[in-house]
Formats: structure tokens, C-alpha cells, sequence
């Protein structure tokens, strides 16, 4: 009996690709642990995608402090909570050299994964972006190994030019269709947050577009209107969950009430179901 695809890596990978262009957009939003994984696909979600900044908050640790070990396994391990397609946050593959950052992707490919994206900050703060020869270099090694074998995985080649307060649209376009060329599935500039900006992004490549949800940003409506195919949040729901830790713990300390019992309810019967 053949694999479905929910359990056939190969056709997982593909599944995932092919829901960029079925679903306009893609709404793809970022667990931070196994259990958020699998409450968020059993909320309806077609896809996942890991969070670097989310994961890192749950080890007491700021985004770029996790290791490359780290990642893979927490990646894995969302990975095998649910048979939604996941794509693994992968940073700047946790090494500069493009073999690395390849041996990452091919590990990646045999660790259950739909998808994995690198990013060309450099993780220097003197230096935090990778000239566009290194890093289309390395997003070619990554390609390479996204592509090859029996399993393959949706590569996500990522522009951190505006995270970075390198507001240049012209270099995030020059970078992305370099990307694009050198082999990736789909591009990414995260930061964007005028439709004009997006616009020109999306109309500039052939590939399919994220476009991170932002202080800002266009609705979903209004980015499927200038043709973005998918959406992702980053850390924002692992942060939101924080948030509402602080707020309760503010609630309880300082008021003595218990008000947040009856979100800690909701919540409670939401993972009842999901579990």
C-alpha cells in the first residue's frame, strides 16, 4: 500500500508547495512548542512553520541564541506532532560557509520536514548582512541540497534587509530574484509593510511570496489582492501567549482576582479537543 501524504515525506514537501498556489494566501502561523503545533492544526492551519524567536523564548533565551542541534530537533519534533507540512526556521543555516548551511537543508530533508528557510543576515551586528555573491552562493548550496534525493523540501530563501533598518527595496529585489535564480521555492522579505513596497516585490519574481503579518502590514484580504501567496507571523502568537502570562500574573499580584480564569477555560477546552 502506497503513503499518503501525510506520511510520505516526498509528497508532504509537495503538498506544501502546491498549497502556495491552491490557498491565496497560504495562512501559515509559527508554533513555538509541540503542543501550540498541534492545537494550531487542529484549528484548521493546511501548513507550519517554526518560530527561531519563539522557540528561543521557551529556553529563557533571545532569538539567535539557539544552536543549530537545537533547532533541528525542535523542528523535528514539531514536525512529528502533526501531519500538517512544517517548515523549519533555520536562521542563517548556523554557519557561513554554503556546504553548512547545504548539510543543514540535507538534514532537514531527512528529519520529516516540508520545508526549512534561510536568511542572509549574518548574525554580526558590525556586519549583519551577507554581500549578495555569499549569500546567493549559499542559498544555491541550499537549493541544491533542498532538491536532491528521493526527498525534497520547499526551500524559503529569506531578504533581512529591512529587519536590519536597511530600507533599500531596490537591493531586497535585486536579492530576491538572485534567489530566486539560484534554485528557491519561494522568497521572503520580511519587514514590508506597504503595499506599494509589496507590490513591487511580488510583481518583480516568479516565485511564490510570504510576507511576515506586521505592526502595519496590509490585511490578508488586501495582501491576496496584490498576489501574495502566503502569510506567516513569526513570533507573534509565542509572544502574544507570553503576554497574556503577564497579564494574568499582573492580575493576580497586584488585584488579587482571577479574571484570567475564564481565558485559562477557553484555553483549556481548545487543547481539550486539539489533544
Amino acid at each position: 500500500m502506497s503513503e499518503s501524504p501525510t506520511t510520505n515525506p516526498a509528497a508532504k514537501a509537495q503538498h506544501f508547495l502546491d498549497l502556495h498556489h491552491s490557498e491565496r494566501p497560504l495562512l501559515l502561523p509559527n508554533p513555538w512548542d509541540v503542543g501550540s503545533a498541534a492545537l494550531l492544526a487542529a484549528l484548521g492551519f493546511s501548513a507550519l512553520a517554526t518560530t527561531s524567536s519563539g522557540f528561543a523564548a521557551t529556553l529563557g533565551r533571545h532569538d539567535g541564541h539557539v544552536t543549530r542541534d537545537e533547532a533541528l530537533a525542535h523542528a523535528a519534533a514539531i514536525a512529528a506532532a502533526t501531519d500538517v507540512p512544517v517548515s523549519a526556521d533555520f536562521e542563517n543555516g548556523f554557519a557561513d560557509a554554503p556546504d553548512a548551511v547545504a548539510e543543514l537543508v540535507t538534514a532537514a530533508a531527512g528529519s520529516g520536514l516540508a520545508g526549512c528557510s534561510i536568511e542572509d543576515s549574518t548574525g554580526r551586528d558590525d556586519d549583519p548582512i551577507y554581500d549578495l555573491a555569499a549569500a546567493t552562493d549559499r542559498i544555491a548550496a541550499a537549493a541544491e541540497a533542498a532538491h536532491a534525493g528521493p526527498t525534497r523540501v520547499v526551500l524559503t530563501a529569506r531578504a533581512e534587509n529591512y529587519l536590519y533598518g536597511r530600507t533599500d527595496l531596490a537591493d531586497t529585489i535585486a536579492r530576491l530574484q538572485a534567489y530566486q535564480e539560484a534554485g528557491a521555492d519561494v522568497l521572503y522579505a520580511p519587514g514590508l509593510t506597504s503595499a506599494e513596497d509589496i507590490r513591487a516585490v511580488v510583481s518583480s519574481v516568479d516565485r511564490p511570496v510570504n510576507v511576515l503579518a506586521y505592526r502595519g502590514a496590509p490585511p490578508v484580504a488586501e495582501l491576496a489582492e496584490l498576489g501574495v501567496s502566503r502569510v506567516s507571523i513569526g513570533g507573534s502568537f509565542a509572544f502574544a501567549a507570553i503576554g497574556a502570562v503577564v497579564e494574568a500574573a499582573a492580575e493576580f499580584r497586584e488585584k488579587g482576582t482571577y479574571g484570567f480564569i475564564e481565558l485559562a477555560r477557553r484555553g483549556s477546552a481548545a487543547t481539550g479537543k486539539a489533544f
